[in-house]
């Protein structure tokens, strides 16, 4: 059979959405604390008492932390590895004997089975030692074969595949192409039914693990046919199958050690029994995986915060300017305090959602995106916060530092290392209209269909009805609530005025977005912006709530309450502010203009303002021919031995 040569399927806005949306978990059968606030119910009895593990788990988990850090200690070079651009062997041979690439994988098949909570923190440590190593993890577990088996897998599957990755075989997840990124309805590669078999002909790009996997989870559009529904379907492919070619290992900013490459696959043959779930529902299954999955990267960015407040405060300390500590003058302290509290913050956020993840009470997808966006961005402020204190010490490389004969102290990695973050598994603008998806699904069950075009009148006027009653038992409790009551939420001392200001301001966000609902109906999903800062507000809100929560744990327990209830309260001051600038931002802003200003660039109007400068980029096409057919190039996949 001939290899297939069509480009991206061409898909209209609708169509796109249309795929988006047909992929998305639709149902709610168990609560939600994020759904709740962007409702405007603060239901806090979801979050408090703080969730805590049972015994067993803390002890395994405490158990192979020790072992981990030791080992981190003593045979991970962080500095040896973003030096060479690759994470030795020796290494990673090392983390499989240990068991950590079974950490979540049931001990059954020979895994860790560690909680969620634990594997986060097993995250956090390798990734403080070595962000590259720590991708190979989380991309191995979190997004790579063991997950969407665990959830989708059948038992057959379970059986062949668990054990081998959860002691020896690392995995990787292929969804992205060169001409494809959160647009999966343009998903080029596919997978041709033949027989037992399906043929896989196409490219993947930024292949994480894909250039030493040996396990490959791939998303491939099967075309429709006689006894075969089609769509976009994932499946099990061995890495080493004939046609696989790994083109290309991938050079960033940051992540040096990161084994990500451009993966070919032409007439490669993948056993029936290879597919996960029934075809077209790889989209479906990726994005449930995605639910979990994604709390990976905010324990990394919670795990770098906690490093960027050791260094901000040994530095400032120690380094003197006018007389006394840097961290002395207020302008630096600022900075510090800012590092500090949102460090804390983070962990909280961090470990609420990954304790709710285990306890499995509630549905926690908003919650971990909104752990995923924001962890990802304040962290990256964080280390930003950190270069600025060290100054030009902070810009000068680890090696370069030491080999003057000071501190190696890898700030500017840092830096480069976590600015992947607010792009990885959804970049921060696409992660915003997600969580804006979901926040509003309540509203679009019962008005949906009158803001739809294609909607008959009759349609249109059910909906109504519905929307009617929904809207008259809402509205009404928007108006007051807990958060006007003097002595509300009492048991959380100081901090009860930041949890009554959450409840009011829940309340608030929800009549927002039920105003621009009103104001702009269908169009709404166009105001991206404004979107974007709706997702923002609630996720100061989630992260005030966490920290308060949390504190009051440290509290109860006496393991440094005090301490964590300042931090709380500075914490939560600050995000007040950015939610007061967020609102104003709701309907003061540049948006219209700014939607002007890029119609003028678009149209060429503003190209004499890119006068006196030279392009240093080639000529080269802006994306990458990948049409399918026998590679030309060498395979760079790698065995790790």
């Amino acid at each position: 059979m001939s290899a297939p040569t069509q480009r991206p399927p061409k898909v209209t806005e609708r169509e796109a959405r249309q795929v988006a949306e047909a992929a998305r978990q639709q149902d709610w059968h168990k609560p939600s604390f994020a759904k709740e606030l962007f409702l405007g119910r603060f239901r806090l009895d979801l979050i408090h008492p703080h969730p805590l593990p049972a015994d067993e788990d803390v002890r395994r988990g405490e158990a192979f932390l020790a072992k981990l850090r030791a080992f981190c200690e003593t045979r991970v070079d962080g500095a040896r590895i973003e030096r060479e651009a690759r994470i030795p062997d020796e290494t990673v041979q090392g983390l499989k004997e240990l068991g950590a690439l079974g950490m979540k994988i049931d001990p059954k098949y020979g895994g860790l089975g560690l909680t969620q909570l634990y594997y986060n923190r097993a995250l956090a440590l390798v990734g403080s030692v070595s962000p590259a190593l720590g991708a190979l993890l989380s991309a191995h577990q979190s997004i790579g074969v063991p997950q969407p088996l665990k959830l989708f897998g059948t038992q057959e599957q379970k059986d062949a595949f668990l054990p081998r990755l959860a002691r020896s075989d690392i995995s990787a997840f292929l969804l992205t192409e060169p001409d494809v990124g959160s647009d999966p309805a343009r998903l080029a590669t596919t997978a041709v039914p033949d027989g037992d078999d399906y043929v896989l002909d196409g490219v993947k790009l930024w292949t994480t693990n894909g250039v030493v996997a040996d396990l490959l989870v791939v998303m491939a559009r099967v075309p429709a046919s006689e006894g075969h529904r089609g769509g976009i379907t994932a499946f099990v492919v061995e890495g080493d199958s004939p046609g696989i070619t790994v083109e290309h290992r991938n050079a960033f900013m940051g992540l040096r050690g990161l084994e990500n490459g451009v993966t070919r696959f032409h007439r490669v043959r993948v056993p029936a029994a290879n597919r996960i779930g029934p075809e077209g529902s790889g989209l479906k299954i990726a994005l449930t995986t995605l639910n979990t999955g994604r709390l990976s990267l905010p324990a990394a960015c919670a795990g770098a915060g906690k490093w960027c407040l050791k260094i901000a405060r040994e530095w400032a300390a120690e380094r003197e300017q006018w007389g006394k500590p840097v961290a002395r003058h207020e302008a630096v302290g600022t900075k510090i305090s800012f590092i500090a509290a949102t460090a804390f913050a983070l962990e909280a956020v961090v470990d609420l959602a990954s304790q709710m993840a285990d306890e499995d009470r509630n549905d926690i997808r908003i919650e971990a995106a909104l752990a995923k966006l924001y962890g990802s961005e304040m962290a990256w402020r964080m280390a930003d916060e950190l270069v600025q204190i060290r100054g030009g010490r902070g810009y000068e490389t680890a090696d370069s530092l030491a080999a003057r004969g000071e501190r190696a102290v890898p700030a500017e990695q840092l830096l480069r290392d976590l600015r992947i973050n607010r792009i990885f598994e959804g970049s921060t603008e696409i992660m915003h209209l997600l969580i804006a998806r979901e926040a509003v699904d309540a509203h679009l069950a019962v008005a949906g269909d009158i803001i739809d075009p294609d909607k008959a009148l009759a349609d249109k006027a059910k909906a109504g009805a519905r929307a009617g009653g929904f809207y008259a038992r809402w509205l009404p409790k928007l108006v007051a609530g807990q958060g006007q009551l003097p002595g509300a939420y009492g048991e959380f001392g100081d901090l009860a005025t930041h949890l009554r200001y959450v409840e009011r301001t829940s309340r608030k966000l929800a009549r927002s977005t039920f105003y621009a609902m009103s104001r702009w109906q269908g169009k709404m999903e166009l105001k991206q912006a404004f979107l974007g800062r709706i997702v923002d507000i609630g996720a100061e809100l989630f992260a005030m709530s966490a920290a308060c929560v949390r504190a009051e744990l440290l509290r109860t327990t006496g393991d440094h309450g005090r301490e964590a209830q300042q931090l709380a309260d500075a914490f939560c001051r600050q995000a007040r502010l950015r939610t007061a600038e967020l609102f104003g931002r709701l309907w003061d802003n540049t948006d219209d203009l700014d939607r002007k200003v890029v119609d003028g660039v678009l149209a060429g109007s503003y190209t004499w303002l890119e006068e006196g400068i030279l392009d240093p980029s080639d000529d080269g096409p802006w994306i990458a021919d990948t049409t399918p057919g026998p590679s030309s190039k060498d395979n760079v996949h790698r065995k790790i031995r």
